[in-house]
């Protein structure tokens, strides 16, 4: 996958799911594990500080979110539209500051956490890539 290079591109989740990742990741127990982890790396690491700062007090909602979006975009169940309708990424994230600090941080956190799982090599270069793609179109300044 190529990065988004400019705001013309179509938005990456528009896109179908890339197949049934979760399927290949391990299921939804894997699934709920991998974003578990995330969000602790997320509170422990002191080089995630800043992708910290920007979720506020508490992780409970952000944890689930990202599970229930994660499920449906890896071609899983559609828990995120079925209670939210259409994701809307970019919009949803408006509030918040991204810039490339908090984007390579996230991307470092998700890669450690996909590191202490023991994700399949191809498949957690596979899922960076598209991680990447998305993350870099999240940014807003």
């Amino acid at each position: 996958m190529t990065s988004i290079e400019n705001s013309t591109h179509a938005a990456p989740d528009d896109e179908e799911p890339p197949s049934n990742l979760i399927a290949l990741l391990g299921g939804e127990a894997v699934l709920q594990a991998l974003v578990e982890r995330f969000y602790d790396l997320m509170e422990l690491e002191p080089g995630y500080a800043a992708l910290r700062a920007a979720h506020g007090a508490l992780l409970t909602q952000a944890r689930q979110k990202l599970f229930w979006f994660l499920s449906g975009w890896m071609g899983g169940p559609q828990y995120y539209i079925e209670r939210f309708g259409h994701p809307r990424l970019r919009m949803r994230h408006m509030p918040f500051s991204i810039g490339i600090l908090e984007r390579d941080q996230w991307l470092a956190c998700m890669d450690q956490a996909m590191g202490e799982l023991q994700i399949d090599a191809a498949l957690r270069s596979r899922l960076g890539a598209s991680f990447f793609q998305t993350a870099d179109w999240m940014r807003n300044r």
